[in-house]
């Protein structure tokens, strides 16, 4: 009988860590896991690391198609909470894509360790990546960092980042997908 329920406390360990985490368990954000298919995710019909059309969707659509918490960060500008994320810490090589559409954001090159508690990056892949706007909440004046394509929060934009460029793109790793660099 003792076994039987150490092994049950075994199996529910990890329902624990998660929550205590703060990340979610719904596999559908490939929460823990690199995004592997360049061409899309199941169920979202509007993500490419190809297509740099602009979209346009009703945040029905939005809501419709997105994991709960990648909705609710792109969507609503939620943020996940310091040093929960899946990309904070990591130096892993490779690309950063937008989580909700799969628009190319960032190199691994352009990463730092800025000790906030988000990934932060001191460059954009390009001019039109990322897209940016002024944000008043929260009684601060900060500048909001948004998808080129389809205008999901990331984070935010500061100017304290470190050379060349001065600029500390802080986002959420819950908003971004990664590929690690063929091998």
């Amino acid at each position: 009988m003792k076994t039987t329920s150490f092994f049950c406390i075994l199996l529910l360990l990890p329902l624990f860590v998660f929550q205590a985490c703060g990340q979610s368990k719904d596999t559908k954000s490939n929460a823990m896991t690199p995004v592997e298919n360049n061409q899309g995710k199941p169920g979202n019909p509007y993500y490419s690391h190809t297509d740099t059309t602009k979209l346009n969707l009703t945040d029905a659509e939005w809501k419709k198609t997105l994991p709960e918490d990648v909705y609710l960060v792109s969507r609503k500008a939620d943020t996940e909470r310091a040093f929960t994320g899946k990309y904070w810490n990591s130096n892993d090589k490779g690309t950063y894509y937008c989580a909700a559409c799969g628009n190319k954001l960032f190199r691994s090159t352009a990463k730092f360790s800025s000790s906030c508690g988000w990934p932060s990056f001191f460059e954009q892949e390009n001019k039109k990546s990322i897209v940016f706007k002024n944000d008043n909440s929260l009684e601060m004046e900060r500048i909001e960092a948004l998808c080129g394509r389809c205008g999901g929060h990331l984070g935010h934009l500061f100017d304290d980042g470190p050379a060349p460029t001065g600029k500390r793109y802080c986002m959420n790793s819950i908003a971004l997908d990664f590929v690690p660099d063929a091998k």
